[in-house]
């Protein structure tokens, strides 16, 4: 039993490892690795060449596989780079399996010791995180040294031999014993490198190490076809494209079964060099192949998963990749482009509203509630976005950069509503009370509601750009702002006292438009104290309007 414990713990060591390098290693380098691959690699090669190279650093096609699906889902990449990009992968895993399994027993304590240094010494900063894939690197190279001791006894016990003989080499077996494995361990490195071991140790055949390595691929295939199941159909093609290969190269191997492995038993090698080569060449020979088909792929698995209109009237998120919550900058990246969509509904009620104040378009109602389910919806699914992201692993400028995002958002949401209201307001008035604005009262809103409708405008480009001076300039129209809603509340004042009817009629809307407006001026505004809050002249711009509450 405690020989058994030892082999499962050894297992979980080695996909841990996996994990802490993939991890590690997007947290490094995730965001010049997704610009390699949303490149737009028009040559099959090149991007080939880009799978291999990503995946042989992250140590997981399953991850480069998240990659990919995002950026096709999101129409940044077209399916087929991405498909050549999926069959690199292949190869990328093959090579870090071949590459692990060396004699590395005197670099793992090496590797942990340092590693463990550099991680706790310096975590927030790029080398604490390399130090963090060295601990990694380490893990694997101890738990492929613990799995070999641990199966060293077990080859022993009749129960394990009796289990182990099921495996007769029927290759579909074989392979969804593999799949399941790959599945389980959510690696296809790690179902590789153990069946490796158990083939050094003598605890399965090659026939059957063969189609459990096959099997691995397969369950590999299905993760990421799983994986992408909350994304559109873009994204899951990519991914059932991939999968497709690697069922075509299971049939492939089929036949050519019994004719390998008596071609491998001549060669002067260890069973477990024999799985490991056998993998690579396999994975390189059968990417090699398909990579002249991946247009007709394309064809093929746009017919099997067409576009569906889904009749869903609700805007969704179409940045906010989960894939990249591994990596903080590109996560706060996308954060940041998602709410400068729920930025773009509010100018959307802005114009509304304007159409509405001049009487060239009716305040529909439909619409109006349809943005506001649109401003809802992304608002809630940055909300969520954000907090999936660990701010104590943050380092202090993307902690600040994650305050800016999610106080945007607020601010943005508060309009959204504010505007509503003020919609229905205006709708009251021309349809229920048939009462209108004056003519010169008319002029003086529109013109606040342009004013308004710039400062949104900037305080979007201020946030995105964090330029001091763009945000000076918001300050400046922020004061000017408010210097006009006084002027034209004092005017509104002077056409009631000359008892002008229509100001009279519409004097409560009137003011309360304006207060409104004033409201909104301070939420767009926000993102200027954001950008200059820190330095001296923000602190003067600040000083200058005392009367005027700070956002958060």
């Amino acid at each position: 039993m405690l020989t058994l414990l030892n082999l499962l713990s050894a297992v979980t060591l080695l996909v841990w490892g996996t994990h802490i390098v993939r991890t590690g290693i997007l947290r490094v380098y995730g965001s010049n690795l997704r610009r390699v691959i949303a490149q737009n690699m028009d040559k099959r090669p090149l991007a080939f060449i880009a799978g291999i190279v990503v995946t042989a650093m992250v140590q997981s096609s399953n991850a480069t596989a998240m990659l990919v699906t995002s950026f096709v889902g999101q129409g940044l990449m077209a399916m087929t780079p991405a498909l050549a990009i999926m069959l690199g992968a292949d190869v990328g895993t093959a090579l870090m399996a071949r590459v692990l399994t060396f004699d590395l027993s005197w670099l793992s304590p090496l590797l942990i010791f340092l590693g463990v240094i550099f991680f706790l010494s310096r975590k927030q900063t790029r080398v604490g995180q390399m130090g963090r894939v060295a601990i990694g690197l380490g893990l694997i190279i101890l738990a492929l040294e613990l799995i070999v001791q641990a199966a060293a006894p077990i080859t022993q016990a009749q129960g394990v031999k009796v289990l182990f003989a099921s495996l007769t080499g029927d290759i579909l077996l074989d392979a969804l014993v593999g799949a399941l494995f790959a599945m389980i361990s959510y690696s296809s490195l790690a179902a590789v490198l153990l069946t490796a071991t158990l083939a050094g140790s003598d605890l399965i055949s090659l026939p059957v190490a063969i189609g459990l390595v096959v099997g691995a691929n397969i369950g590999s295939g299905l993760l990421a076809f799983i994986s992408t199941s909350m994304q559109n159909a873009a994204g899951r093609r990519v991914a059932l494209g991939s999968l497709l290969y690697k069922l075509i190269g299971l049939l492939l191997i089929i036949p050519l079964l019994h004719p390998l492995v008596d071609w491998l038993d001549t060669l002067s090698f260890s069973p477990q060099e024999l799985v490991i080569g056998f993998h690579l060449l396999y994975n390189t020979l059968r990417c090699l192949l398909m990579l002249p088909t991946v247009k007709l792929m394309g064809r093929v698995c746009n017919a099997l998963l067409p576009e569906r209109d889904s009749g869903e009237a609700q805007m969704r998120p179409r940045h906010l990749d989960p894939s990249a919550l591994e990596t903080p900058s590109l996560a706060l990246a996308n954060a940041a482009r998602e709410t400068l969509r729920l930025g773009d509904i509010v100018d959307s009620l802005l114009t509304t509203m304007l159409g509405a104040l001049r009487g060239t378009q009716p305040a529909m109602a439909q619409q109006v509630r349809t943005l506001g389910e649109d401003a809802d919806a992304l608002y809630s699914a940055i909300k969520l976005y954000l907090a999936q992201m660990t701010r104590e692993d943050l380092s202090e400028h993307d902690n600040r950069r994650w305050a800016e995002i999610i106080e945007l958002a607020i601010n943005l949401k508060l309009s959204s509503d504010l505007i509503e209201r003020m919609l229905r307001k205006v709708q009251q008035q021309k349809t229920a009370q048939r009462r209108e604005f004056s003519e010169v009262g008319l002029g003086e809103l529109t013109g606040l509601q342009e004013q308004l409708l710039a400062n949104l405008r900037l305080g979007l480009s201020v946030f995105l750009s964090a330029d001091p001076e763009s945000a000076r300039l918001l300050l400046r129209e922020k004061r000017r702002f408010r210097a006009q809603e006084r002027r034209l509340a004092h005017a509104h004042v002077s056409r009631l006292q000359r008892k002008v009817v229509q100001s009279i009629e519409t004097s409560s809307l009137h003011l309360e438009l304006i207060a409104d407006m004033k409201r909104l001026n301070s939420l767009f505004c926000s993102s200027a104290y954001v950008v200059l809050g820190g330095s001296d002249t923000g602190g003067l711009l600040l000083d200058s309007v005392p009367d005027e509450p700070r956002q958060p």
